[in-house]
């Protein structure tokens, strides 16, 4: 005769018991919150759904980027003076000076700040979860660490083709932000601008590009950092042979006499980042007095923080182009004595 029917009664009770402890122990502690998203690790992909963009080509390689992105932080005052021009407006910004024609970002209820453009707020960033990040120059580093959270592109300008990657850049972002129309109208006067500026100044001397910071002066040629000014505005360079890196070459004012330029193009670097400047007091002596462009009133102190802080936005360089299409126009003051 079978037992089953005497132990099944004894083996319910065991697993209801067993039930009931467990539900106890559950309400005691309560409902667990979800666990928060960690912070991707470097090297973790980013994208949005599959589906859901299209793929960028950019300076450090290619990202899926969502169509038209709303929700978008930028790292790079070039690109942010480039958005700017092209009408497109950005959730978030990283730093805090924002000068001439950026003036506008510096309220920081309306732009929120995500670090600045050496250190991103990676914790601020995973929060609000942007659709998209943009790098450039100064935070081109941080590319990829910024990738492996976010869908990053990267506007880091090319020296050696300034122009053209500045026309590259300000059709990528027109491309993503579907501002093909207005990017064509910028490129386009542009390139006139630049083409009238050539006619110009390739039969009015030589210049020399100088950048003084902090009681010390570098030079630029050709291929340089700021070799636009020789490479695209067609200004025949006093000192061809300079090296083209990022920082110039170091000089002295006996350098300056003795490359003796028709156009001596400055850049204060102490005023483009807001302390002070001492360009012309450094300049201000002796042996620049004794060059040409001393003598015909051919010193021209460019606007620093559009040159040095936001070179490489289509405003930037239009900016630039037209303040030195201004100086050719005026008419040629008689030689000091």
């Amino acid at each position: 005769m079978s037992t089953t029917p005497r132990r099944f009664p004894t083996l319910l009770v065991a697993l209801i018991g067993v039930a009931v402890i467990a539900l106890a122990v559950f309400f005691a502690r309560g409902p667990r919150a979800p666990a928060p998203d960690p912070v991707p690790s470097e090297g973790a992909a980013a994208a949005p759904a599959p589906g859901a963009g299209r793929t960028i080509a950019h300076a450090q390689g290619s990202t899926v980027v969502a169509e038209h992105p709303k929700q978008v932080v930028v790292f790079d005052l070039a690109a942010l003076d480039t958005l700017d021009a092209l009408g497109v407006d950005v959730q978030g910004v990283a730093g805090e000076y924002f000068p001439g024609q950026l003036a506008k970002y510096a309220d920081a209820k309306k732009y929120p700040r995500y670090g600045t453009l050496f250190e991103p707020d990676y914790e601020a960033l995973h929060a609000a979860r942007p659709d998209l990040v943009i790098t450039g120059g100064r935070s081109s580093a941080r590319y990829t660490k910024l990738a492996a959270m976010v869908p990053t592109i990267d506007q880091t300008t090319d020296d050696a083709h300034f122009v053209d990657t500045v026309v590259g850049n300000t059709q990528r972002l027109a491309t993503v932000f579907g501002k093909e129309e207005q990017a064509r109208t910028l490129v386009e006067a542009l390139k006139q601008s630049i083409a009238t500026l050539k006619g110009t100044t390739a039969s009015r001397g030589k210049g020399l590009i100088v950048l003084t910071s902090g009681g010390r002066m570098s030079a630029y040629g050709p291929g340089s950092r700021f070799g636009v000014l020789h490479d695209t505005f067609g200004i025949p360079p006093a000192a061809p042979s300079l090296k083209a890196s990022l920082h110039g070459e170091a000089v002295g004012s006996e350098f300056i006499l003795e490359t003796n330029p028709d156009w001596l193009f400055v850049i204060d670097r102490d005023a483009a980042i807001g302390e002070g400047g001492g360009a012309q007091r450094l300049l201000d002596n002796e042996l620049v007095h004794q060059t040409t462009a001393w003598k015909q009133g051919q010193v021209v102190y460019l606007e620093p923080a559009n040159t040095y802080l936001i070179g490489g936005g289509i405003q930037s360089l239009r900016r630039l182009m037209e303040q030195i299409s201004d100086v050719y126009a005026k008419p040629r003051q008689p030689s000091a004595p």
